[in-house]
């Protein structure tokens, strides 16, 4: 792989706190990127806001408000994360779709991807900028951007199931699922939108628990961990 794009859970960088951020595990996740990127890897990050904000938690709420504040969670998450990993010796860069003053730069394709081939890592925040579209929609849209080799999805789960494993002790993790699959069976992994999107320009995926030991380096190397998700 010589450039993919890495989507963070926002609940998974709280750690057990399962809110804010567990700066240990921000530290470990920077360690594991900082030595993919010393390897010649481009990487650019989408950081979900599940950690400060999930969907429309209050029917008092408009939808497009409560869009909005989880819009401004991914932000949050992407400045702290992006501080980090500049800890650990890395250039980075923040990119939303809409001004956020000096905090972040306005995306660009072109210069994002200047950014990626100068050896920064670049954050994308603040969603697509647009209402009734989650995180995954960006993280698929902006890995065909970008012309990403691959998403790899570090979630709080380390995989795909055919049930709910915290519900089903006998649930089934699958090594391996087509996108396809995932469509036609609505199987809700990611997105829908996002999954069709998938499928239409052919995005593979890997999908892999963020709390397994090395898992960000194992999955760049090819070894065998999470889902891999297929396209035809």
């Amino acid at each position: 792989m010589n450039r993919v794009l890495l989507k963070l859970s926002g609940e998974a960088l709280a750690g057990d706190k399962k809110t804010g951020f567990d700066e240990d595990t921000c530290v470990t996740v920077a360690k594991q990127v900082k030595t993919i990127v010393d390897k010649g890897v481009q990487v650019a990050i989408v950081i979900g806001g599940g950690n400060f904000w999930r969907g429309r938690t209050s029917n008092k709420i408009d939808r497009t408000k409560a869009d909005g504040i989880g819009m401004m969670a991914t932000i949050m998450n992407c400045m702290y994360v992006s501080e980090i990993f500049r800890t650990e010796g890395m250039d980075t860069n923040v990119y939303t779709p809409f001004a956020c003053g000096t905090w972040t730069k306005l995306f660009s394709k072109d210069e994002a991807v200047a950014d990626l081939n100068a050896g920064k890592v670049v954050f994308f925040a603040g969603g697509t900028g647009h209402p009734y579209f989650s995180t995954d929609m960006t993280m698929v849209l902006r890995a065909i951007e970008i012309e990403a080799d691959c998403i790899l999805g570090a979630k709080a789960i380390d995989g795909v199931y055919d049930s709910d494993p915290a519900v089903n002790p006998d649930a089934k993790k699958y090594d391996e699922l087509s996108i396809s699959k995932i469509v036609d069976d609505r199987l809700g992994v990611i997105d829908l939108a996002a999954s069709v999107l998938a499928m239409e320009n052919k995005m593979p995926m890997l999908l892999f628990g963020l709390n397994e030991e090395d898992s960000i380096n194992k999955a760049v190397s090819g070894e065998k961990i999470g889902t891999k998700i297929t396209v035809e």
